[in-house]
């Protein structure tokens, strides 16, 4: 089993910053990569951005593109998903989500592991 804590959310004003941390722990030795997805309020879980376990490959939703990076801290056995350039429609809650090989990075399916989420407002 794999755990996901998060963390870094809160409300900002447009325009701000934020970062997240998502710190998994447990068996992730079979991990592939980790992601960030998030779902607004009457609004399916849709996926942000995606990381490999080497952190050099990213991916990202076109939504967040050239707003959002996510990284990898080995050392600290992290991965962030800094925030910039925040919008109102860019609050939800957000989820750390780990995956093994399977599946597609951009769907809810390929992933396996699920942090509680951590909610993320930006008033206008």
């Amino acid at each position: 089993q794999v755990q996901l804590v998060e963390s870094g959310g809160g409300l900002v004003l447009a325009g701000d910053s934020l970062r997240l941390s998502c710190a998994p722990s447990g068996l992730t030795s079979n991990l592939y990569g980790m992601g960030w997805f998030r779902q607004a309020p009457g609004k399916e879980r849709e996926f942000v951005a995606v990381i490999d376990w080497t952190g050099r490959t990213t991916n990202y939703a076109e939504a967040v593109k050239g707003r959002f990076t996510i990284s990898r801290d080995n050392a600290k056995n992290t991965v962030y998903l800094q925030m910039n350039s925040l919008k109102p429609e860019d609050t939800a809650v957000y989820y750390c989500a780990a995956r093994t090989p399977h599946g597609t990075i951009y769907s809810m399916a390929g992933y396996d592991y699920w942090g509680q989420g951590t909610q993320v407002t930006v008033s206008s």
